[in-house]
């Protein structure tokens, strides 16, 4: 099924039967997902409104992410949550999946940006939330809600994005000998610092990476005295700009999982893990592969860990029994049918948006 139209969209859902997998480019599927009847956004396309001047930016959610970018490219603009790009993927999956770069440490997360959206629920009732547009639903900040709630509470058809100036000026700076445990303490010290760093992770062979953006000026200053700062971590040199595209891995040997973690949890979580993938936001995430099947043991942390690729869905710890009731109240409210349940139970969205 392609819906034309949001009004279509609305009939498909109002009309079905069984479960729905609402999917642009699916480039963002988790294990258990999409098992639905496919619903193809990919019509609900365009840019509805741009207006550089106020960073604001109007658009369907079954647009390529390439096209969003380049629209913004050629106005100097971007997204500041700096989404991984994937072949095929859709600026709402985007906003489905609260995708979140880098960036995100300076700039905040994709539900950040977004100012207000359009969505039909599970009772194909046609929502409307947030900056841009005329009625509000009292009692729920939906922006932040649907960010990241993996199309179970409604099927995104229009978002609007706060937009950002590129920086004229962008360096990356690598300590390359540190392995991921010894570079954590490093990252922060970076980030406590008053340096505004755009980006603080590690990768294997790479070592920590920092980034610093703007004015030309501002970015040799701070790189002197982040010099000086980092300098008992061992020897700062430059390193290589694209490896920041580098932080969301797609696959891996066995199970990809995906920890999230305060930064001073970061080293006693690494320890228990086999080698990372990828630490990114100054050890706030952390990308591990596990065998096949197998949930990784890990110390009490404040967290949670979500199984990205496998043959089944799986987020430890389990949601607590409140939450797990609040998420519960949600389905009821926003698709007491069921239809958008395609991957069967209920996952913890509120969890899942962090």
């Amino acid at each position: 099924m392609r819906p034309e139209t949001e009004a279509e969209l609305a009939d498909l859902i109002r009309a079905a039967r069984a479960p729905l997998s609402p999917l642009g480019g699916g480039t963002r599927l988790r294990p258990g997902e999409g098992a639905g009847t496919r619903l193809d956004l990919s019509a609900l396309s365009g840019v509805v409104l741009y207006e550089p001047a106020a960073l604001t930016l109007v658009v369907r959610a079954g647009t390529p992410l390439a096209e969003v970018q380049a629209v913004l490219a050629e106005e100097r603009q971007m997204l500041a949550f700096e989404p991984d790009a994937r072949d095929g993927s859709t600026i709402g999956g985007v906003a489905a999946a609260n995708a979140s770069g880098p960036r995100r440490v300076q700039a905040g997360a994709c539900r950040d940006a977004m100012l207000g959206l359009r969505f039909v629920d599970g009772t194909a009732e046609i929502v409307r939330n947030g900056g841009r547009v005329m009625k509000n639903v009292t009692g729920y900040d939906l922006v932040k809600l649907m960010a990241g709630s993996r199309g179970q509470l409604g099927v995104l058809t229009e978002i609007a994005f706060k937009t950002a100036p590129m920086p004229p000026c962008a360096l990356t700076l690598a300590l390359p000998d540190l392995d991921a445990a010894v570079a954590v303490p490093a990252l922060t010290a970076a980030l406590t610092g008053p340096y505004d760093i755009s980006g603080a992770a590690w990768l294997p062979g790479q070592g920590a990476l920092i980034r610093l953006e703007g004015l030309a000026g501002s970015v040799a200053i701070r790189r002197q005295a982040l010099e000086r700062r980092l300098a008992p971590f061992g020897a700062v040199a430059e390193g290589d700009p694209d490896l920041w595209s580098r932080m969301v891995p797609r696959a891996a040997q066995g199970d990809l999982w995906r920890i999230l973690c305060r930064p001073s949890e970061a080293p006693a979580l690494l320890a228990a893990l086999p080698q990372p993938l990828a630490v990114d936001w100054g050890g706030a995430l952390i990308w591990a592969a596990l065998p096949a099947g197998q949930a990784p043991v890990l110390p009490a942390w404040s967290g949670h860990a979500t199984r990205v690729t496998g043959s089944a869905p799986l987020t430890l710890p389990a949601a607590n029994p409140v939450v797990a009731r609040l998420n519960a109240s949600l389905r009821e409210r926003f698709d007491p049918r069921g239809i958008l349940a395609s991957d069967g139970p209920c996952k913890p969205i509120l969890q899942m948006s962090s």
